[in-house]
């Protein structure tokens, strides 16, 4: 039965915020700024994400005791703000205790800690490899009694997997349950955390209410988008993808909500009031994630500013328009190189784009360099014809040029190859692979093309950059080429990119045997050499800039194929 002393109307308040690994003492500032905002709003409980004065994932900084005691230090000392009669909360950090290091929340209220409650189910797929350095809470712990509301508050893989949390915290009396979460973006992720949410909302009966972190973190995108599903199965509210917010909402009991669904008399929670925000589509959704990703890549790294090799291509011209987009016009500086393969059309590209976008615009020739290098070699090339060699001697003179400017102005560059060209080894160590981070390196080379177009017809909120046309339609609509030799053209060396493209996600993503691939229509000389060619690529995708996760299955922490590897299916 509901105690009549209970409160009908509930505030909760969501921060969505974008904190920064191992920043403890500025998470814990930002935390207090979030529970300042929503006192002012009304809030009776703030609702923080995973691991928040940690921030997420801190990966093996929890190993390291001296860690661990400062998040605690921050949990305990902001347990104690609540004395002043404002808003308690609930917080993710890693706790130490006798059964282990587990990933956990705080529950605080008048000035002090209500509750523990740590994680079960330790996600270990993916991106993710929390088993290596937490313990699995020891058992499912019971709702915490705020202020007369009996919440459940289980941690974001707690609802993913097939652990019943959430089931066994209803059973227990939990009247609403409240989720932190660190989820990172992929293509469509939304979509599929509405319907986990909607399983465990019939499972249990229960509102449950979704907080999820924003912000880049590496190659992890955190896109915000909280949420919450009602006990009739229908989403509650929806706050903003890619933004940072506050938001505030209204839960008031109905005892039909509930009741009904539970097949009992106690009363439910229904929220009257909270967003409704709309969620991007998905070329807006993926431009959004690359421009954020590579926003916190350089700010919560401490680059005052960036430098590229702008050639006139779509690559280097999309992440052109991403920096400025993400950083300012004033921040990028681009640097077209030419050697004597560079044509007209790619020499007035790279200027037109530069110039559309408003950024500082250098050309420095490679000619002198590349002539050095060959001159220093002559003796030991002599009798080889030219190839492949003196084509990437282009591409790491270009490469030494950009780092030297990194070196001397502090700019850290950016590097500009796509997925499709990494996934088959179209790229050159020490050379246009040089750079501290890539925005685009989990785009196909269509999806590319696709976001250019969007780009050009749109301005995604929060962008700094102009309006209008930024990348020139000349360099859409022309063959791509490296330029490394006389009319060379990509499709010289590589299936077209729709048919690469379809190949690689067949393989990469969905793992698709050779079989399976030549039904949708492949051939299968290209199937298997594209087959080897991705397998033979993996040492230089080791050894590649770190760059935005958008697909389910990125090159870095989602695929890890060994380098010494002799299977081919197609054999």
């Amino acid at each position: 039965m509901t105690d009549k002393t209970a409160p009908d109307i509930l505030r909760i308040a969501v921060a969505q915020l974008n904190p920064t690994v191992g920043d403890v003492a500025g998470n814990l500032a930002k935390a207090r700024e979030a529970r300042a905002d929503a006192a002012r709003q009304g809030a009776d409980l703030v609702l923080f994400t995973e691991l928040f004065l940690a921030g997420y994932p801190p990966e093996d900084l929890v190993l390291k005791p001296a860690f661990l005691k400062a998040c605690e230090r921050a949990a305990e000392d902001f347990a104690r703000d609540t004395a002043d009669g404002g808003p308690g909360f609930i917080i993710g950090t890693p706790l130490k205790r006798k059964t282990g290091t587990h990933n956990s929340i705080i529950f605080a209220d008048g000035g002090k800690i209500l509750a523990e409650r740590y994680k079960l189910d330790l996600p270990n797929y993916g991106e993710f490899d929390e088993k290596r350095v937490f313990q699995a809470g020891p058992e499912i712990q019971g709702p915490v009694n705020f202020r007369g509301v009996r919440v459940g508050v289980p941690i974001c893989e707690d609802i993913w997997g097939e652990v019943a949390v959430c089931e066994t915290l209803a059973e227990s009396g939990a009247e609403i349950l409240l989720v932190p979460n660190g989820s990172p973006y992929y293509r469509g992720k939304v979509d599929v955390r509405h319907q986990i949410v909607i399983r465990q909302v019939i499972e249990c009966g229960l509102p449950i209410i979704y907080a999820n972190q924003l912000g880049g973190q590496d190659e992890l995108v955190f896109d915000g988008a909280s949420f919450a599903i009602g006990s009739d199965k229908t989403l509650a509210f929806q706050m903003s993808q890619f933004e940072e917010a506050v938001n505030v909402t209204t839960w008031k009991r109905s005892r039909a909500a509930a009741g009904a669904q539970n097949g009992n008399n106690s009363d439910g929670w229904v929220c009257t009031d909270g967003p409704m925000s709309k969620i991007p589509e998905k070329e807006e959704a993926d431009y959004r994630a690359c421009m954020l990703g590579l926003r916190d890549y350089v700010n919560k790294n401490g680059f005052k500013n960036v430098v590229l090799g702008l050639s006139g291509g779509i690559d280097s011209a999309i992440c052109a328009a991403l920096a400025v987009d993400a950083l300012g016009e004033e921040r990028l500086r681009a640097v077209m190189m030419p050697y004597r393969y560079t044509s007209k059309d790619s020499l007035k590209d790279a200027e037109d784009c530069a110039r559309a976008l408003g950024c500082r615009y250098d050309i420095v020739p490679i000619f002198e360099p590349v002539e050095g290098f060959l001159h220093a070699l002559t003796q030991l090339f002599e009798g080889t014809k030219e190839g492949i060699t003196e084509e990437n001697l282009q591409s790491r003179a270009r490469g030494t040029i950009l780092m030297a400017i990194s070196n001397k102005f502090g700019s850290m560059v950016v590097t500009t190859g796509n997925k499709s060209e990494m996934s088959v080894g179209y790229a050159t160590l020490y050379g246009d692979m040089n750079g501290g981070f890539n925005p685009i390196k989990d785009l196909y080379k269509m999806q590319v093309y696709a976001l250019s177009r969007w780009r050009n017809a749109h301005v995604p909120p929060g962008a700094l950059g102009p309006s209008g046309e930024v990348i020139p339609n000349n360099i859409i609509d022309k063959a791509p080429s490296a330029e490394l030799r006389e009319n060379q053209t990509d499709q010289d060396s590589l299936p077209p990119y729709p048919v690469l493209d379809d190949i690689l996600e067949c393989l990469v993503e969905n793992e698709m045997g050779v079989d399976e691939i030549l039904a949708r229509g492949h051939d299968r000389a290209t199937v298997t050499r594209v087959e080897h060619l991705l397998y033979v690529a993996e040492y230089k995708r080791r050894q590649a800039a770190p760059g935005v996760k958008i697909t389910r299955k990125n090159f870095g922490r989602d695929r890890r194929y060994p380098i010494t590897n002799r299977f081919r299916d197609g054999a």
